[in-house]
């Protein structure tokens, strides 16, 4: 069984410096770790505030993404790029930044993050701290229906179709029942009744859905956007 702990926060600011710490923490932390970070406008203000500062990290630190839209590196649509001034303060080797390569096409994209994130996962880096989001309908990472989450079965990766044109490579519910540290983060504006459907665990939810594997998972919220 899963179990959701919520944490609210009164303001926008709060989440930021909240988040901003979890994260330092984690990326601090010694050992062959990784962590997942996820795209949205929610947790940039602390990815930012953490580049403008030294990030000492253990040199077997890993990244990976929840999910990347199927657009140029360069694009503000893209979640790498959007990381970009924490992922540049960090300055992994390329082998230690999980990054779905979107040069390739789409399903060979996704098959090639799928079996990167295979071998992570073997090699014995443990998944520390994983971000999530939550979308006004329901979704995360770019999981969207009942449809994306069956055909996710025994993978780590797939592609998706979004229902706002746009294709993506996401994680599965497999990958995400390897996170430690499961956090969803989100703010309230134009997302109450995702947030109310999470908060009751509704078992039609896909973004709770996508988290059955793992045994706890966090919800931090704010109330103003």
């Amino acid at each position: 069984m899963t179990t959701l702990t919520t944490r609210s926060f009164s303001s926008r600011a709060a989440l930021d410096a909240a988040l901003e710490e979890r994260l330092g923490r984690a990326i601090a932390a010694p050992g062959a770790t990784a962590i997942m970070l996820s795209g949205g406008t929610t947790p940039l203000p602390a990815y930012r505030a953490l580049a403008s500062r030294p990030l000492p990290h253990d040199e077997r630190l890993h990244i990976l993404f929840s999910d990347e839209r199927y657009v140029p590196i360069d694009s503000e649509a893209s979640n790498y790029h959007q990381a970009r001034p924490l992922l540049d303060a960090l300055a992994l080797p390329p082998q230690s930044l999980l990054r779905v390569h979107i040069e390739l096409p789409l399903e060979q994209a996704a098959a090639d993050y799928d079996q990167r994130l295979a071998a992570l996962l073997s090699s014995g880096v443990h998944i520390g701290l994983g971000l999530l989001g939550l979308g006004a309908d329901g979704h995360t990472a770019s999981l969207f229906t009942s449809a994306d989450l069956e055909r996710a079965h025994g993978r780590f990766a797939l592609a998706v179709h979004r229902p706002d044109g746009l294709s993506a490579v996401s994680v599965t519910p497999g990958l995400l029942a390897a996170v430690r540290e499961p956090l969803f983060v989100v703010t309230a504006r134009g997302k109450h009744d995702a947030l109310s459907a999470l908060a009751a665990q509704d078992p039609a939810l896909t973004a709770w859905r996508a988290v059955q594997g793992c045994g706890e998972v966090e919800l931090w919220l704010a109330s103003q956007g």
